[in-house]
């Protein structure tokens, strides 16, 4: 049975490519590409899947409904999938944990651990602000897979 040291595996071998779903209120699903790391919940200390989602980006409405989250991440003919309710923490959705310094450092850390690297970290601070950059945390309550 995989488990998140698999997702962490599968995750780093690629730079973090995954495909993350919600489900829309109509119940369709939408699923797009993204870059996923394994981090810590800066709150919760829980071990969570997490990646960076611009502001305006659908799937952000649909977890502030309440859809859970899948991020299905595939190598070769083996695969792993992760679902579980997600927790979003940014600039529409603020932790009193985390203030505007923790937020940036909490971006940087989501962006490194699904494998990014950047030569201007202050450029790469400004766009986060820029483009409203939200921090999205997925509680892993179901890992399967055939890895």
């Amino acid at each position: 049975m995989p488990d998140l040291e698999t997702v962490t595996s599968f995750l780093a071998s690629e730079t973090g490519l995954a495909t993350v779903s919600t489900t829309q209120q109509d119940g369709r699903v939408l699923s797009s590409v993204v870059n996923c790391g394994v981090v810590d919940h800066p709150v919760t200390g829980d071990t969570c899947v997490a990646l960076v989602s611009r502001g305006p980006a659908a799937r952000l409405g649909h977890i502030r409904r309440g859809s859970e989250v899948t991020v299905a991440v595939r190598r070769g003919w083996q695969w792993v999938g992760v679902t579980g309710p997600a927790d979003l923490i940014g600039p529409d959705d603020p932790n009193d944990a985390l203030d505007v310094e923790g937020l940036r450092l909490l971006l940087r850390e989501i962006y490194q651990a699904a494998g990014g690297e950047h030569d201007d970290y202050d450029e790469y601070d400004r766009a986060m602000v820029e483009d409203g950059r939200t921090a999205v945390f997925v509680q892993p309550e179901r890992i399967i897979g055939n890895a």
